[in-house]
């Protein structure tokens, strides 16, 4: 079998790493990188950081609205699945760079794999929502990682090719953290001591105009400890158009790479951030997570007691984060750690058939 990989950013990087390897001796993988991601630390680390082989092609679509950046993605990707015939394409989580993998494969008429599938905030004006309700809708296989998701997809009328199998990102977390402690020298390079510091990122559009991002850091410059943040290119860029400065204990740097924010993350004393994917690796680390948003996907995470969801609300921020500490139970979420051999296996067995 030969799949096209499209990813083209962060999460998306992550969760192609443990499929990668599940799939080799298996299946014929080539990687399209849409270039969504175009700051190298946000990119190309994770390729170096998972140890994965460059992507064979690369669109370097860059920023742009929701709009450009799909249009610059399609000729690109419909060029890529004309030229390699792949038998499937798979797509991960709920990006543009999602939507477009989606799109360019239903319009060739060659099947659409969705890995994350059946997620939903329920909030139509995140466009992340949106391009889960379409891709799920054009994919043939769709692998949810949680039962709440196979629910969610019911729901909408959708059982034919659905497959629980876990989180692959939890897959990377359990091989890659151990090694992110021993290996990073972050907390150094930043003057924290691990358990004394909070952990903070921002990236979503919602939460870089005003007024939400001027309301996000007059909550970050009245916390009481030491902040690390990791500067999407996104966040940098509005935070220099409004003017907005950072009090001192704040400290920005550079996005960080997987292993670094591994190393970060698993041990702050608590996570903020408005990202699904941190809200995860939060969890998994047992570190309290407080969510800048009003809703998110990841209801689970809220349902045990380790994510609060606050919005933007500085008081509401704040409060969140003098009262965080750890929950008194900690079920396993998002599978044991082999959704990717469970996805291969899926896709193989769907093969022979």
């Amino acid at each position: 079998m030969r799949i096209l990989s499209v990813v083209g950013n962060r999460p998306q990087f992550i969760k192609s790493g443990p499929l990668s390897l599940a799939l080799q001796n298996r299946a014929e993988e080539v990687v399209l990188h849409t270039g969504q991601h175009y700051d190298h630390e946000l990119s190309q680390v994770f390729f170096d950081d998972l140890g994965l082989g460059p992507p064979k092609h690369r669109l370097e679509v860059g920023s742009g609205t929701h709009a450009e950046q799909t249009a610059r993605m399609l000729p690109g990707i419909e060029a890529a699945i004309l030229e390699e015939k792949p038998d499937l394409v798979l797509v991960y989580g709920d990006t543009n760079s999602t939507l477009a993998g989606a799109l360019g494969a239903a319009k060739l008429r060659v099947p659409v794999a969705h890995v994350e599938a059946g997620l939903r905030s329920f909030d139509r004006t995140m466009p992340e929502e949106l391009n889960r309700l379409l891709v799920d809708r054009v994919s043939v296989l769709l692998f949810a990682p949680s039962e709440t998701a196979v629910r969610n997809l019911g729901a909408e009328g959708i059982t034919e090719g659905v497959h629980e199998v876990g989180d692959v990102m939890l897959d990377a977390n359990l091989k890659l953290a151990p090694i992110a402690r021993s290996r990073s020298r972050e907390l150094e390079a930043v003057g924290v001591e691990a358990g004394a510091y909070a952990l903070v990122t921002v990236h979503r559009e919602a939460n870089t105009s005003q007024p939400a991002l001027g309301s996000i850091v007059e909550a970050f410059n009245a916390l009481e400890e030491p902040v690390v943040f990791p500067l999407h290119p996104r966040t940098a860029a509005a935070l220099e158009e409004s003017g907005l400065r950072l009090a001192g204990h704040v400290q920005v740097r550079p996005p960080a790479g997987y292993l670094d924010f591994a190393a970060l993350a698993s041990q702050a004393r608590v996570v903020l951030t408005d990202s699904g994917g941190v809200q995860k690796e939060a969890y998994w680390y047992r570190v309290p997570c407080i969510t800048l948003r009003d809703t998110t996907e990841w209801v689970e995470t809220v349902e045990t007691g380790w994510n609060r969801l606050v919005g933007t609300d500085r008081d509401l921020i704040v409060a969140a984060v003098r009262d965080a500490a750890p929950a008194k139970e900690h079920p396993d979420l998002y599978g044991d750690g082999h959704a990717a051999d469970l996805i291969a296996d899926v896709i193989c067995t769907i093969d022979r058939e």
